[in-house]
């Protein structure tokens, strides 16, 4: 059940080889001013990533609550899919127009595509 909710939270739609077109966000205020007051969101996730460290939102019928912080030039987080605890993981995130990509395990797993609402 963990690793398809995994699978499901992360949307695990590829290899971060296929990173064309995508920029590197490597400053914590570059993040903050692409996500500040607006919501991520894809097909059954909606979730506000705000400027002070914390997660909220749903996905798929269930509350998503979580932290963040940026470590090194990713984007390191700790999240729960109503009580199943996801865990920390930090990811490398990429941005093209109002595409935000966040690739797991420091850039180098697999990926999620959320638009900027």
């Amino acid at each position: 059940m963990r690793a398809i909710l995994a699978l499901v939270l992360s949307l695990a739609l590829g290899n971060p080889a296929f990173a064309e077109g995508f920029a590197q966000i490597t400053e914590r205020d570059r993040f903050v001013s692409l996500i500040e007051g607006r919501d991520l969101t894809r097909f059954g996730i909606t979730l506000n990533v705000t400027p002070d460290g914390r997660i909220k939102g749903r996905a798929f019928g269930r509350d998503v609550t979580g932290a963040w912080r940026w470590n090194g030039g990713y984007f390191c987080r700790d999240l729960y899919w109503g009580q199943m605890d996801l865990g920390p993981n930090c990811q490398a995130v990429r941005v093209q127009g109002s595409t935000l990509r966040f690739i797991s395990d420091q850039g180098q797993g697999q990926f999620a595509d959320l638009q900027l609402r």
